[in-house]
């Protein structure tokens, strides 16, 4: 098939290294130096055990309409870059195009091809002008849940962490031969990939520590696991999950994982750093939007108290303003290098 990765960094690298493998007609969408380093030597897979795959003959381009016509377009842009490119997209649709939607958090989506009293409305926090909806139609749209670890380590390389399942689900539910061929698609490029009847469910079980332990790891410079053994932070994790788990509820969602095994997965991937984190140690913007804004939006839209998740967002949300106001970055780094240790004043 034709499939075009749109944002071919950490997760979109991922996806398009190990289709191009399979057999794939891969078209990347990508710039700046990423881009320059792709065409020059391709993009290079390193995986966690060290091995490295490399996708040499994979097209590269900053220019949807130098893509052209797909079957699948793979969205693996962040949830707050895809107004940006929505209108540009439609150069890659064909009247049967697929689109893959792999971003973090609650999607633009949400409520099309729901039903119930909520179908077809729009969140504003994601999609305030509507300029996502009326360019990337509802019936086009399979959803996805990124679950693999990964980052882009330099241009032209992807890092793979841990992870390799990408559940996949028609907005209604329905079990249709085009979610099943994705499926197929990803689970021949080596992915573990099913047919899921309630995508949504599954989103909300990703957001489910995303929006607590994202926020969190950003705001304290620390690992999954160092949150997770806190015994603090850990219970204010799972304050958030809770919250959110009625949030949830009211919607019709229920976990299928209960709320201290959701922290205990979480505690077991070890020293890794989120992808909040990162994003702040780098200057770049945060993913709030749709990871926590949304669930703010869904809980006015519930009648539903969510204090903790309200007092961290508002934190989180300043951190972001501040880095973009004044255009820095976040990082930790040894006293020594600033030459003094903690609790003793430097001379």
């Amino acid at each position: 098939m034709k499939i075009c990765v749109v944002g071919a960094g950490a997760v979109g690298g991922l996806i398009g290294v190990k289709m191009a493998l399979a057999g794939e007609d891969i078209t990347l969408i990508a710039r700046g130096e990423h881009l320059s380093a792709i065409r020059e030597r391709g993009l290079k897979l390193v995986m966690g055990d060290g091995t490295e795959q490399v996708a040499k003959d994979v097209r590269a381009t900053a220019s949807f309409a130098e893509a052209g016509k797909q079957d699948v377009v793979m969205l693996a842009l962040k949830a707050h870059q895809v107004a940006t490119v929505a209108k540009d997209m439609r150069a890659l649709f064909g009247p049967d195009t697929m689109v893959v939607t792999l971003q973090n958090g609650v999607p633009w989506w949400y409520f099309s091809r729901h039903g119930g009293p909520h179908e077809g409305h729009r969140l504003e926090t994601l999609d305030p002008t509507g300029e996502i909806g009326k360019n990337i139609e509802p019936e086009r749209i399979i959803g996805s849940v990124v679950f693999p670890a990964s980052l882009k380590k330099a241009p032209g390389v992807i890092q793979h962490v841990e992870g390799n399942r990408f559940p996949v689900g028609e907005l209604d539910g329905q079990e249709t031969d085009r979610v099943k061929l994705i499926a197929e698609t990803f689970t021949k490029a080596g992915f573990k990939s099913f047919v899921l009847d309630n995508i949504r469910a599954e989103i909300w079980l990703k957001l489910w520590g995303n929006l607590s332990f994202n926020p969190i790891s950003a705001l304290t410079h620390s690992t999954l696991v160092d949150i997770c053994q806190y015994p603090f932070t850990r219970d204010l994790a799972a304050k958030m999950m809770t919250e959110a788990a009625e949030v949830a509820g009211k919607l019709g969602i229920t976990f299928r994982v209960p709320l201290e095994k959701r922290i205990a997965g979480a505690e077991a991937v070890g020293k890794h750093k989120t992808s909040m984190l990162q994003d702040v140690e780098a200057g770049r913007e945060l993913e709030l939007d749709s990871v926590m804004g949304a669930v703010l939006e869904l809980a006015r839209l519930t009648d539903t108290s969510i204090p903790h998740i309200e007092a961290v967002y508002s934190c989180v949300k300043l951190l972001d303003k501040t880095m973009a106001t004044e255009n820095v970055y976040v990082r930790a780094a040894p006293l020594e290098s600033a030459g003094g240790q903690r609790g003793h004043a430097s001379k």
